[in-house]
C-alpha cells in the first residue's frame, strides 16, 4: 500500500495474462475464461481488473469479414454484457478489449464497467500493422472517466508508443491508466538481460514522466502466425514496476495493492520540481493539443 496514514482511495489492482484465441468457435470458452479468471482476482481481493485487448476473440484475424464475424455492438453484445453482469454482481471495476461493431465500421475497442454499468468506452487511436485492415481509427480522443475509485483512463497496445497519449491523460488528472495489450513479437533483440521488452520500459516510462500508476495487460501465446510478448506489469506513479514483471510464456494474475488518488500528491524528488507545472506548455507546439484539454487540479 502507498504509505499514506489514511487511504484515500484503497483498490487492490489485477492485472490478468492469458492465452485467448482467434475463431468463432473459440469465442465462448476466450469469454469464460476471462470471467473465470476474474473471479479469481475478485476472490484475492481486486476491485480493478484489467484484462488484455480482444481477450475474448483472440487477434490474428485473416480477413476483415473474419473480424466482422467477431464483432459485437457496445450495448447489446454478449461479452460486454457478461463483464457489465460480473461488475455489477460483485460490485468492482473491470476494463477489457472487444471488436465493436458500430453500424458497418469495426474498432478495436475499450470497455470500463463498473457496479452501476458502463463507466468508459475507448476505441483504439493508433492501429497496428495489420489492423489497419480491418479497424477504424478510434474517434473518442482519449477521455479520463471519473469513478468513486478514481479518475481512469484508457489506451490500448500500439497507443503507449506515442507519449501524448498518457500526457494528455494526464493533464486531465487521471489517477490511472488502464492499458490494454496484444503486444507482439517482433525483430529482435525482444528482451534485455533482466527480461523485460521495450513495451515495459514505455509503460514505466509514462507512469514515471506523468507521475500516475499504469496497470498493463498483455496477453501470452502463439495464434497462426503471431506470437505475444506477455510481460504484464503494474507501474507505481515513481514509474517503477510494483512487485514482479510478468514473464513472457505463463498464465498469470498480477497484484497491487494502491492508494489511486495519491498519484495527485506523490513527490517527485524535492520541494521545488513538479512534472504537472514545470511543463511549458506556452513553448509547445500548439498542433500538440495541450490547450484542448485543461489540466485538473492535483
Amino acid at each position: 500500500m502507498t504509505d499514506h496514514c489514511t487511504a484515500v482511495s484503497p483498490v487492490r489492482i489485477a492485472v490478468i495474462q492469458f492465452d485467448p484465441q482467434v475463431g468463432v468457435e473459440h469465442g465462448e470458452r476466450n469469454l469464460q475464461h476471462s470471467l473465470a479468471l476474474a473471479r479469481q482476482a475478485i476472490a484475492a481481493g481486486a476491485n480493478l481488473i484489467v484484462l488484455p485487448e480482444l481477450c475474448n476473440t483472440g487477434y490474428t484475424f485473416s480477413s476483415r469479414a473474419e473480424a466482422y464475424a467477431h464483432a459485437e455492438t457496445l450495448g447489446a453484445g454478449d461479452s460486454v454484457c457478461a463483464w457489465a453482469d460480473l461488475a455489477r454482481e460483485h460490485g468492482v471495476y473491470l476494463a477489457a478489449g472487444f471488436v465493436e461493431r458500430d453500424g458497418l465500421k469495426l474498432y478495436d475497442s475499450a470497455v470500463l464497467f463498473g457496479p452501476d454499468g458502463l463507466l468508459g468506452h475507448y476505441r483504439k487511436a493508433h492501429l497496428w500493422n495489420q489492423e489497419k485492415l480491418w479497424f477504424t481509427p478510434g474517434d473518442l480522443g482519449f477521455p479520463v472517466f471519473e469513478t468513486p475509485i478514481g479518475r481512469i483512463g484508457l489506451l490500448i497496445c500500439w497507443d503507449i508508443w506515442f507519449p501524448e497519449v498518457p500526457r494528455l491523460m494526464a493533464a486531465q488528472g487521471a489517477d490511472i491508466i488502464c492499458s490494454l495489450n496484444n503486444w507482439v513479437w517482433t525483430p529482435p533483440p525482444l528482451f534485455d538481460a533482466a527480461g523485460r521488452c521495450m513495451a515495459s520500459y514505455l509503460t514505466i516510462t509514462a507512469a514515471h514522466v506523468n507521475n500516475l500508476y499504469i496497470a498493463a495487460a498483455n496477453r501470452i501465446g502463439s495464434e497462426r502466425d503471431g506470437r505475444f510478448l506477455g510481460c504484464s506489469l503494474i507501474a507505481g506513479t515513481n514509474g517503477w514496476p510494483i512487485g514482479e514483471v510478468a514473464g513472457a510464456e505463463e498464465q498469470c494474475i498480477l497484484y497491487a495493492d494502491v492508494d489511486l488518488t495519491a498519484a495527485r500528491s506523490a513527490p517527485i524528488w524535492n520541494s521545488l520540481n513538479d512534472l504537472q507545472r514545470d511543463r511549458r506548455t506556452d513553448l509547445y507546439d500548439a498542433a500538440l493539443g495541450y490547450r484542448l484539454h485543461a489540466p485538473m487540479p492535483r
